[in-house]
């Protein structure tokens, strides 16, 4: 079949669809659409209303969400529901408005009452009009992709071009995440999609135990994923990075990439996923139990981490907004290692957001406090101004001096290394309570100590200049993240610049 008749038969097949939908008066303008109450932090309200073909009403563990949507989401919205969560869907104007779960809601499953189904001959007609055009599209697709591969085999130098594979690139999930990232529709996947994705991920193994619960290298479409699994008593943290995920721009190469957030059912249990990006080295602390690093590996780090805090920090005021975001619990354990040797910041769950264009400071939630050895000193004698953002970004520079002197032990200057410790490990034990921790930091003014090599190399030297003005005991007087990530990139120019003028001289 030719292309051009393959064309005429897609269209045919589209103007005949159309033809049914209009005649059963499926496609009705969006003022005749239903009106419902809106009550969500998606984006979708407008005047506390919205438009759809259904309401719907959705109550997770104390959290209520009323709003709409079209007929092609009603099996994915207003399926049956597990422990804990409870759905209903409703086909009258504002019939959500005033729904609210029933007093069982704590019973082992749930069911909801859901609006009829238009008549079967209607979606039979429509569902074999789908399959037939679907069915042209790929034939008509696949014909033009063989055309143009074997246009492509046939010149030898396209060849080497078409199976060249960029050395240290990161796992991809398909063009669908460079869609969202790029088209400013946000990070991950869109709402409802994320509602499934427990039920199309394999677990394959535990990579990881904490406090917060577990983390898992999953598969999904092909690809390894990772799915951090919380605990309940970790509930507010889930929540958090799920709201702050879905509702901020954090598409950045040294941020953990998302993918989605899903609750799901296991063993009569509720579980509580976040699926992101997998980096098989693990984090900064893991890798650098077993690996070493030459200057420019440590530089190269030190800069990915910085750049990542300065796109955190940064508020960017444009048609898709992102406010400053403070992280509160930066530390190499939440510090993925990527395989080009660049760093990504995790782990968002006790950040602070605050918008200078809107006015607001949001701390969140949760009950769950930092990490007491990364602890910049006005935490710990709690001097700290609650009230203001930047107080909680310069707790973020302290804790930034922290790991890039864990990760400066680890650097090989004049054939000296020095093993894996933890900030303040001749001064604290493994788990310091809060008051060991303000004595040494606060009283005593103590600071991780610096070996003799690191002076003798042009980079570390600079690295331990950049430490001590994270280190300082006024939170006022630190560095910015811009600052240290200006500096760090200005060593990497020369650093490269000097390489490339030995290289020219050998």
């Amino acid at each position: 079949m030719g292309s051009s008749a393959l064309l005429t038969v897609v269209l045919a097949g589209v103007f005949l669809w159309i033809s049914v939908i209009r005649a059963e008066g499926l496609d009705d303008p969006q003022g005749e659409k239903l009106l419902c109450t809106c009550e969500n932090d998606k984006g979708t309200c407008s005047n506390g209303m919205c438009r759809g073909d259904y309401c719907f009403y959705t109550w997770v563990h104390g959290r209520e969400e009323r709003g709409c949507f079209t007929k092609d989401h009603f099996r994915e919205q207003c399926s049956g529901s597990f422990k804990g969560l409870f759905t209903h869907c409703c086909t009258e104007t504002k019939c959500n408005a005033f729904v609210t779960p029933p007093p069982n809601i704590n019973g082992e499953l749930m069911t909801t009452t859901s609006p009829e189904f238009p008549q079967p001959s209607l979606w039979i007609a429509v569902s074999l009009l789908l399959s037939f055009t679907a069915v042209s599209v790929c034939s008509f697709v696949l014909l033009m992709r063989f055309r143009r591969t074997a246009g492509k085999l046939r010149d030898p130098e396209d060849r080497g071009a078409m199976i060249k594979v960029p050395n240290g690139d990161d796992p991809t999930y398909g063009d669908i995440f460079d869609e969202f990232c790029t088209s400013g529709s946000g990070t991950g996947l869109p709402y409802l999609v994320q509602r499934t994705m427990a039920r199309q991920i394999s677990l394959v193994e535990c990579v990881g135990k904490g406090r917060y619960g577990e983390v898992w290298r999953g598969t999904w479409m092909g690809e390894s994923v990772a799915v951090k699994i919380f605990s309940s008593r970790d509930e507010q943290s889930w929540f958090r990075e799920t709201e702050i995920y879905n509702t901020v721009q954090l598409c950045h190469e040294n941020i953990l990439g998302f993918i989605a957030s899903d609750m799901t059912s296991k063993n009569s249990s509720t579980q509580l996923w976040l699926v992101t990006h997998f980096h098989e080295l693990g984090s900064l602390y893991d890798f650098l139990q077993y690996s070493s690093l030459e200057p420019e590996g440590c530089l190269r780090m030190c800069l990915s981490v910085a750049c990542g805090l300065v796109h955190l920090h940064t508020e960017i005021v444009s048609a898709q907004e992102k406010p400053a975001i403070a992280h509160r619990d930066l530390k190499s354990r939440n510090i993925l290692v990527k395989r080009n040797g660049q760093c990504c910041i995790a782990d968002l769950g006790l950040a602070v957001i605050h918008s200078q264009s809107h006015d607001y400071l949001d701390v969140g939630n949760n009950p769950r406090v930092g990490t007491k050895r990364y602890m910049a000193p006005e935490v710990l004698d709690e001097t700290i101004r609650l009230d203001t953002f930047e107080s909680y970004k310069q707790t973020d520079i302290w804790a930034l001096g922290l790991v890039f002197w864990e990760i400066a032990r680890r650097t090989n200057v004049n054939g000296i290394v020095e093993e894996y410790r933890p900030p303040f490990f001749d001064l604290v034990p493994i788990d310091p309570s809060f008051e060991e921790m303000k004595k040494v930091v606060c009283v005593d003014q103590q600071r991780p100590s610096l070996h003799n090599r690191l002076h003798s190399h042009p980079i570390l030297s600079t690295l331990v200049k950049l430490m001590k003005e994270c280190w300082y005991q006024n939170p006022t007087a630190r560095l910015t993240a811009l600052r240290v990530k200006k500096t760090l990139s200005k060593l990497d120019t020369e650093s490269d610049f000097s390489m490339d003028k030995l290289k020219r001289h050998i």
